[in-house]
């Protein structure tokens, strides 16, 4: 990791480099008759403002403490610079039906986000566009098309415990998820079968995503020796490795020997996506699919661990399914169904620990909200937690809402039973000696350790 003082000069360069709104929005300009005030708060030191104390927070996982003190402060509609951009916070349900309902708060990326995967991302398009992509992606994502898929997660999950937990007394839990869910991906996804010529794309992939995935939340400053300059190197490796795949699937389209029904790349070619569309869909879809559903994995392992009752009720209900099937039986569809608990066990993990801190959003116009004027323009910064911890709330949106909710909703309702319904019968766990449990936020939720659990076998030959 780069040294302290480093990461801040790193910072204030990369910030000097971007466009400096933040004055301009500061000094004031245009017609400001007749208009709301802007929101409350500062904008702090020109062209740094919040950014090296909020990112300072997360790798504390103190990012909670920061943005309660904050609202306490100027309230659940403020304002403050981030990345040398003005942002807003907005925080509350009634900011989230806003946001999730307007127009004009349209989806923003971060630099470092933008580069790394890409800039005409489902994420980054819109109207039109945005309806064509999700289309193509709702095709694999879908219910039926999911339950299709349900015995290739069942065998992806068997095959990973036996190489990853079985014989061993310890385990790391979340570089297991991230194994296991980027395997997933990529059978399921994008038909990188196991065993054929798909393997080395498979290893490459894999060896590139991890470094690609932390450039997302460093400093956007492409300079030699920079964590960025590493890390876009990652992305640059990965993205050629799918523009082979690309070629290949191309190819085999163009012969008769695959169909636009196999996986989401065929898809994509078939409904003429441009290549460097498909590849900047797929970078996305690779972390959306992938280290999201591993830190639900991963944080839920650690909630049981704690909650004797809730433990319980999960096992049971796990228990019962293995009784219904044969050993060896993958299981079914009617069995996802009846794990009832089992996500809502998972719901409420996602409620303690989303996989991201805030989403982060642009106005597409002028806009008003809760008696404030938001420019054109302005980044829109939504803090989940500040909804989520709320014990007056309920239910809460794990999955966003409106027209851009997660199209993947469905895959990790089937992904994420399936993976406890064999870990829960197969193997009993504890945190394991010197494991507090604890974890950052910096990029993603990640628990010391990996989460390391000590585990035993149970059960292991009904569901092997």
């Amino acid at each position: 990791m780069d040294a302290p003082a480093w990461t801040v000069l790193a910072a204030v360069v990369a910030i000097l480099a971007a466009v400096i709104p933040v004055l301009v929005f500061a000094s004031g300009t245009g017609d400001k008759t007749k208009r709301r005030p802007l929101p409350p708060g500062f904008f702090g030191l020109p062209l740094i403002g919040q950014t090296l104390s909020i990112l300072r927070a997360l790798r504390a996982n103190t990012g909670e403490e920061w943005l309660r003190r904050w609202v306490a402060a100027y309230g659940p509609v403020s304002r403050m610079s981030f990345f040398g951009h003005p942002t807003a916070i907005l925080a509350g349900a009634p900011a989230n039906k806003f946001i999730f309902s307007s127009a004009a708060v349209t989806p923003k990326s971060t630099e470092s986000m933008a580069r790394m995967i890409g800039r005409r991302t489902i994420r980054d398009v819109a109207g039109d566009e945005h309806r064509r992509v999700r289309a193509m992606m709702v095709q694999f994502l879908r219910p039926d098309a999911v339950k299709r898929r349900v015995a290739t997660m069942d065998d992806e999950v068997r095959r990973h415990l036996d190489a990853e937990w079985r014989g061993r007394d310890t385990v790391a839990v979340m570089p297991s998820m991230k194994t296991l869910t980027f395997d997933v991906m990529c059978v399921v996804l994008f038909g990188l079968r196991r065993d054929t010529a798909d393997d080395a794309v498979r290893r490459k992939l894999s060896t590139e995503f991890q470094p690609l995935v932390r450039g997302i939340s460093v400093v956007p400053l492409d300079l030699p020796f920079t964590a960025f300059r590493r890390c876009l190197a990652a992305s640059r490796r990965g993205r050629r490795a799918v523009a082979g795949v690309i070629e290949e699937r191309r190819a085999k389209l163009e012969r008769g020997e695959s169909s636009p029904a196999d996986d989401v790349v065929n898809h994509m070619l078939a409904e003429g996506l441009p290549d460097e569309e498909i590849i900047d869909n797929v970078m996305f879809l690779m972390i959306a699919a992938h280290d999201t559903t591993a830190a639900l994995l991963t944080f839920l392992i650690r909630y049981l661990d704690a909650n004797g009752d809730a433990y319980a009720k999960v096992a049971g209900e796990q228990e019962e399914i293995a009784r219904c099937k044969m050993p060896g039986e993958p299981l079914s569809w009617d069995g996802l169904g009846r794990m009832r608990y089992t996500w809502a066990a998972a719901m409420e993990t996602l409620r303690l620990v989303p996989p991201v801190f805030s989403i982060l959003r642009e106005t597409a116009a002028d806009v008003e909200f809760g008696g404030y004027h938001i420019p054109k323009g302005w980044q829109v910064m939504q803090p989940l937690t500040m909804t989520q911890w709320d014990p007056a709330i309920f239910p809460f949106i794990p999955f966003g809402g409106g027209a851009r909710v997660c199209p993947g909703v469905d895959f990790a309702k089937v992904e994420t039973p399936v993976a406890v319904h064999y870990i829960v019968t197969r193997y009993r766990w504890k945190l394991a000696a010197g494991c507090d449990g604890s974890f950052s936020r910096f990029p993603l939720p990640y628990p010391s350790q990996g989460l390391l659990i000590d585990i035993e076998p149970i059960h292991e030959q009904r569901n092997a």
